[in-house]
């Protein structure tokens, strides 16, 4: 996995050491306290999936520019924001295998270091007058924070039709993959009309990388033992959803009654199997694949060079990954 983002950070490679130091440039406090905390930030780092498509999104449409590395960081600033704040709400003591800011300095510091992170995106694009950028992130944070609120207001009647179960996942996880390839767009001189395609570009692929990490719940001879863990928390995705629409209303009634009360053990694996039986696995890696091949049209627009192959990569490695 490692040698296949090395691959595919090739061309942007020199780039994204320089991102590095003006990230942590962008996050410095005075505050002993406060930097300390930036530099645990900055060290439990994962991918960097975010930047890369933000610098190859701008190599693909135009010329990275300064206002690329202060885009990629600003994304960067206000994703951390939320994750930071996430976890307070979920009480998650763990994030990508580290301790979370909350499990290490209390729920209060960590409210605290999420707003100290989101004022210094508002502020790194101000005092730049990044203006555009700052609006096409501030509307993906708004739309994830929607995302995350209808998934918790649905999750209680489990009434998710698959519209809405696309509406959630546009929102919660489309929309930020979404803002880094319409952010690289505009801050690499692009025309509005490829702007807008990036950003199409992008939503179709975290449509896939959702629907991926959906069908990681449900186990595959690729993927291995299956979790179950979105069944334990009553979140309906798409395997579920279709498999519900198949079944009568009986088999429904009695799924849903199973999913709204998983504490029985085998209740969970039952589930699992009703989904396997009615096809849901098959049917969401369709539809998983079908966002793929749009986004890849999207793509197929642009000018041949070196970032366009790799943000290609870029669209398989989302998909063949196994988590």
């Amino acid at each position: 996995m490692k040698s296949r983002l090395k691959q595919i950070q090739a061309p942007i490679a020199t780039e994204m050491v320089e991102f590095e130091k003006k990230f942590r440039q962008s996050m410095k406090s005075d505050v002993l306290l406060l930097d300390k905390i930036m530099n645990y930030i900055v060290k439990r780092k994962g991918k960097q999936m975010r930047p890369m498509f933000v610098f190859l999104s701008a190599g693909v449409t135009g010329k990275i520019r300064d206002s690329t590395y202060r885009g990629a960081s600003l994304i960067e600033l206000l994703h951390t924001a939320t994750l930071v704040h996430d976890d307070v709400v979920d009480d998650a003591n763990y994030r990508r295998g580290f301790f979370s800011i909350n499990a290490l300095w209390k729920n209060k510091i960590a409210v605290l270091v999420g707003d100290y992170l989101l004022s210094r995106g508002l502020l790194l694009s101000i005092d730049n007058q990044d203006f555009e950028l700052l609006k096409i992130v501030s509307d993906a944070v708004k739309e994830m924070s929607e995302g995350e609120l209808l998934q918790m207001e649905k999750a209680r009647s489990l009434d998710i039709t698959e519209d809405i179960y696309y509406d959630i996942i546009r929102q919660k996880t489309a929309s930020l993959i979404s803002s880094c390839c319409a952010v690289g767009a505009s801050s690499s001189g692009a025309n509005g009309q490829s702007v807008e395609k990036m950003k199409l570009f992008g939503e179709k692929v975290g449509m896939a990388f959702q629907i991926k990490d959906d069908l990681f719940d449900y186990g595959t001879k690729e993927i291995g033992k299956p979790l179950g863990i979105d069944i334990k928390e009553k979140k309906m995705t798409l395997p579920l959803i279709h498999a519900l629409q198949k079944a009568s209303w009986l088999e429904k009634k009695s799924v849903i009654r199973k999913v709204r009360n998983n504490k029985k053990s085998g209740t969970v694996q039952k589930v699992i199997q009703f989904v396997n039986e009615k096809d849901g696995i098959v049917y969401a890696e369709s539809v998983m694949n079908r966002y793929m091949d749009e986004a890849m049209e999207i793509l197929d627009t642009f000018e041949p060079s070196e970032y366009k192959e790799s943000l290609k990569d870029m669209v398989h490695f989302t998909i063949d990954r196994d988590k």
